[in-house]
């Protein structure tokens, strides 16, 4: 997140047709998530050394996870939901970097440039996306529908058998940190009240309708992260963290078996070559991570992720010389 924008003057029509986060919505969408960053807690916010927000502020999974909301209608408003079928574009991508934060009560727009579809080199149908805060940028990126993932790593899982036999929170002989989480029906509508959306759209008892959002098992890759920080204890308050980047390709496939109760194992570990940062702790964040979803007994790879994250102060510092 760059430093504060300037609030900018909204065209009648942008508020319109703006959406408005609560601190309520943070609430729900971090309950869900079992998310205790304190950069989204409505208490402890004051807590984080020289924190320039001045409350708290939304998720970035909860952010992105509108936009899914907002991409899936522009999809069937245009019938490319069929384009899709037609072609076996399995695997959603998507790539976003986080400009701002978006903070209660402003009006978020989320804005999807024409689609794009090409054969060659293979299919792809794609979407620019910009995200904005009281007009100014909070998110951009684009996502893409695609026959194979844009994000390609594998975790090597050579002699690690069978995940659910592994102690949850623990690091793995192949220098993972395995974090374990239960799918749960009422924790995907919660994420979903949360992000603004229509639960009903996925999970419907009485229709026996059930299916879970594509960003939700992302979503608890922040759990993930938090727990694998807190392992390494380091220092929330002193030494806070925020996201610069998020790559994920999901496979819709494999999404369509899950169900309440599956166990989904996440796996994280810094990225190789990763740059690191030295607050003077004993052990250096990595900023980098390769991370990974996997369910079924046979381990398969429900997603992949490359997210990056960055120490406020050295937003702090970026903001200091530019002033």
């Amino acid at each position: 997140m760059s430093a504060l924008s300037h609030r900018c003057q909204l065209e009648p029509k942008d508020v319109m047709n703006s959406e408005i986060f609560s601190k309520l919505h943070i609430d729900v969408a971090r309950n869900s998530t079992d998310d205790f960053n304190l950069f989204h807690d409505s208490k402890k916010w004051g807590r984080i050394s020289r924190n320039p927000f001045a409350g708290p502020i939304v998720m970035g999974f909860q952010l992105e996870s509108l936009v899914e909301g907002k991409v899936a209608d522009f999809r069937r408003e245009l019938g490319e939901e069929r384009l899709i079928a037609e072609h076996g574009l399995h695997f959603s991508n998507y790539q976003f970097t986080f400009a701002n934060a978006v903070k209660p009560g402003q009006h978020v727009a989320v804005e999807i440039k024409q689609s794009q579809f090409k054969l060659e080199p293979e299919p792809v149908l794609s979407n620019r996306i910009a995200v904005k805060a009281d007009g100014g940028l909070a998110l951009m990126g684009f996502k893409k529908e695609t026959a194979r993932p844009l994000v390609t790593g594998k975790p090597d899982l050579l002699g690690i058998g069978e995940m659910r036999i592994q102690p949850d929170r623990c690091f793995l002989p192949n220098g993972y940190f395995l974090k374990r989480k239960f799918m749960m029906n009422s924790n995907a509508k919660n994420f979903l009240c949360g992000s603004l959306r229509d639960q009903s759209e996925y999970i419907d008892e009485i229709q026996d309708v059930v299916g879970f959002p594509e960003l939700f098992p992302c979503a608890l890759l922040s759990s993930a992260l938090l727990e694998k920080a807190l392992k390494w204890q380091h220092d929330f308050e002193r030494n806070p963290m925020v996201y610069t980047s998020h790559k994920i390709s999901i496979d819709r496939r494999l999404l369509a078996e899950l169900r309440s109760n599956d166990a989904l194992h996440i796996l994280i570990k810094p990225a190789a070559n990763c740059a690191e940062h030295d607050f003077g702790d004993l052990r250096a964040t990595p900023l980098d991570y390769e991370c990974y979803g996997l369910f079924r007994a046979d381990n398969a790879l429900l997603f992949s992720a490359e997210i990056s994250l960055v120490p406020l102060e050295t937003i702090l510092q970026a903001m200091a010389a530019s002033a």
